[in-house]
């Protein structure tokens, strides 16, 4: 290609208005030119560069006298300047469009105008409208400010229309740069156009064979194997280059992890390349969201903690007591977009234990938190209601449940609706506690206490008038009356101990041995004083709300009724804690549909970082099946049992303060050892029985 020739990058040109940012790249094309500078024009227009660069100098905005010429919008087009086929540089193309703004304030004016211009007279004169236009490019570390004189006939000249566009061919600018460019009339009358566009560099561009710099850099491809990364550059023995691994982050300046001089073309401005290879990770992203927290802050403030911008959205949501889906409070309350590290306000006149934050990214949950629970105390047995207001200060009042929003004074078969007249008046009288005012409504949280206190005081009153019939009725025998209240006081004692403790069992299924021993070991508990929730016995729960739901749901009726939960471990569930603690050697597996372990970790984990699982959880593993020192360290902060080696202790932990004496203790862990024996005989079968046994499976084996 001879001197002169200019590569054209894009057959479509990348346009803005103000404040658009555009990117570069697109098909190419060869096309020749005369000159190293062109002003292609629409037709009727005419244009005149003032040689050299001018002052950028905007000025301030003065009134139009009358109709002038403005620029409208810009357009950029990337091209390649080339002295021969191998020698081409980066350019900038810009056109600008034009357009009449502004009307004739006088009419005579006008007329004069319009006579001049016609081609009726014996000696019309060349009536034209003329503008000087500024054109400013600056791509670090150059500028240039450009002065075009235009001129439009008086024939093209209407208010409002555009007159056509002009092209500036073109300003050069490095790879890789990124280029804001400007536009205003001299004097101003308008605000000034502006567009930011992102040149693209080496890896960029199809056609980089034909910029000579571009073979200076190594090219780099980046490959993953489970959680190791690697980086290969293709580089030739002449090349010289430097490499950096840094971390990029919107706030602030980039943070060198680690640098190596092999070297940088020794050059003022070398030519440089970048490359993120984990924007679109999906690895990336569960470790990222792994490390971010939500926390609370005074004054109805709150933030979310991360180490890098995290693309997601927040809404409020309610939290019912007795479990089941956070229910979102949208309407009234919207989305809101998330700025990561950055302080947040909550739109509420006062806080609330059951109003959560959920963050979101493109639908997909990814954490929630009731950021109350912990000042305000736990979860309340309350009803929200909301308020919405019409035009005419025409209100309605509908309870939030599961179903949805049901009106108060409707037939529905729902708590809300039974209780509908006495919510309305709670909410007249000032008993509920508003959370939310605005003019398209309000929130308001009812306490549900007394409607519970009224209902069990008529359970109370039947139990103790039938308890008043049986006594008289044992009157009447009096010789085994002695032996039935002894029954009697057995029964409430074991009853009373079984509702002041309960234990929710958490385990990762390895295989069907370990998924029967882990049966048998909750059926033997619940022989005792305890009550065991298993997800063995909620597989309908588990499909109808996700492993995720049921935990939190079970998690938190455990513990607040003193309870504890049970991390029962084996090599499948230290697998997956060392998984999500992020071991090097560690490679994700897919989980089953009701791996409750799987799902429970996203919260236990923090209350181990946090410090609040002692008194709230307790270990425990089987003798055969692990080594004692296998046990990750983050959860030997609670006490861990080996089985049934340790099942005394164990259970005096299960049971708490109401264990019994150290004698029936041991009488207690003996019954569960005979229940447990015939699920350990067949989970440890000797060498060359037929089956794997417990944890033997290929998916078993505890990584190091």
């Amino acid at each position: 290609m001879g001197r002169g020739q200019e590569l054209d990058l894009s057959s479509s040109g990348r346009d803005s208005k103000k404040g658009e940012r555009v990117g570069g790249g697109g098909n190419v094309r060869f096309r020749s030119i005369n000159s190293d500078l062109s002003l292609p024009l629409s037709q009727g227009l005419s244009c005149h560069l003032w040689d050299g660069d001018v002052l950028c100098l905007p000025g301030s905005l003065v009134s139009a006298p009358g109709p002038v010429l403005v620029p409208t919008r810009l357009q950029t087009e990337l091209v390649l300047r080339c002295h021969e086929e191998t020698d081409c540089d980066l350019c900038v193309r810009v056109a600008v469009h034009l357009a009449v703004h502004g009307y004739w304030e006088d009419p005579e004016d006008e007329e004069k105008f319009r006579r001049a211009a016609d081609p009726e007279l014996e000696e019309p004169r060349n009536a034209s409208l003329q503008a000087h236009i500024v054109l400013s490019f600056q791509a670090y570390p150059t500028a240039h400010c450009v002065l075009l004189e235009v001129q439009v006939p008086a024939a093209l000249v209407q208010p409002g229309q555009s007159v056509g566009s002009i092209v500036f061919d073109c300003f050069e600018a490095a790879l890789g740069a990124e280029v804001q460019i400007w536009s205003y009339t001299q004097p101003r009358y308008q605000k000034e156009l502006n567009l930011t566009q992102q040149l693209p560099d080496c890896r960029g561009l199809e056609v980089q064979d034909n910029i000579q710099s571009c073979w200076a850099l190594p090219w780099l491809n980046v490959s993953a194997d489970g959680e190791d990364v690697r980086l290969v550059l293709d580089v030739s023995e002449e090349q010289r280059f430097g490499l950096s691994l840094y971390w990029n982050q919107d706030q602030g300046p980039i943070k060198p992890w680690w640098h190596s001089n092999l070297v940088w073309p020794l050059e003022p401005d070398s030519v440089r390349t970048s490359i993120c290879p984990f924007r679109e990770d999906p690895r990336a992203h569960r470790n990222l969201w792994r490390a971010a927290r939500l926390q609370l802050l005074p004054s109805r403030g709150w933030r979310l903690d991360a180490p890098c911008s995290l693309p997601a959205e927040a809404t409020l949501c309610w939290q019912a007591l007795d479990g089941g889906p956070c229910l979102p409070l949208v309407p009234p309350l919207p989305r809101e977009n998330v700025t990561v590290n950055k302080v947040l306000e909550f739109p509420l006149r006062k806080g609330h234990p059951n109003v959560c934050v959920q963050v979101s990214t493109w639908e997909k949950l990814q954490m929630q938190e009731c950021l109350w629970a912990d000042s305000l105390g736990p979860l309340k047995d309350d009803m929200l209601l909301v308020e919405t207001r019409g035009p005419q200060d025409n209100g309605s009042l509908c309870a939030l449940e599961p179903s949805g929003c049901t009106p108060l004074l409707s037939r529905a078969s729902t708590r809300a609706a039974r209780l509908g007249e006495q919510l309305l008046q709670d909410v007249q009288s000032g008993q509920c506690l508003q959370l939310w005012d605005s003019d398209l409504g309000a929130l308001w949280a009812c306490p549900m206490d007394k409607y519970i206190h009224q209902r069990w005081a008529l359970v109370w009153l039947a139990c103790l008038l039938l308890a008043a019939v049986l006594f008289l009725l044992l009157l009447l025998k009096m010789n085994p009356v002695k032996g039935w209240l002894r029954l009697l006081k057995e029964n409430i004692r074991a009853g009373a101990a079984s509702r002041s403790r309960a234990a929710l069992l958490l385990y990762s299924a390895d295989d069907a041995s370990f998924e029967r021993l882990v049966g048998a070991l909750a059926s033997a508990l619940c022989q005792l004083p305890l009550r065991v929730a298993v997800d063995l016995w909620s597989r309908r729960d588990l499909s109808a709300q996700g492993a995720l739901a049921w935990f939190h749901a079970q998690r938190r009726q455990t513990l607040q009724e003193g309870g504890v939960v049970v991390l029962l471990f084996s090599p499948g569930a230290v697998a997956l804690c060392r998984e999500w603690l992020q071991d090097a050697t560690s490679a994700p597996r897919a989980h089953g549909p009701h791996d409750a372990f799987a799902a429970s970790l996203s919260c236990v984990l923090p209350d181990f970082l946090q410090g609040r699982a002692p008194g709230r959880y307790v270990g425990a593993y089987f003798d055969k099946l692990l080594p004692a020192d296998a046990v990750p360290a983050l959860f030997r902060s609670v006490p861990v049992f080996s089985l049934p080696s340790q099942l005394p202790d164990f259970l005096g932990i299960l049971q708490g303060p109401t264990a019994p004496r150290s004698r029936r203790l041991a009488e207690r862990a003996e019954q569960v050892s005979r229940a447990l024996q015939p699920a350990l005989d067949s989970c440890f079968r000797p060498p060359g029985a037929l089956g794997t046994g417990c944890g033997m499976g290929p998916e078993a084996g505890v990584r190091t």
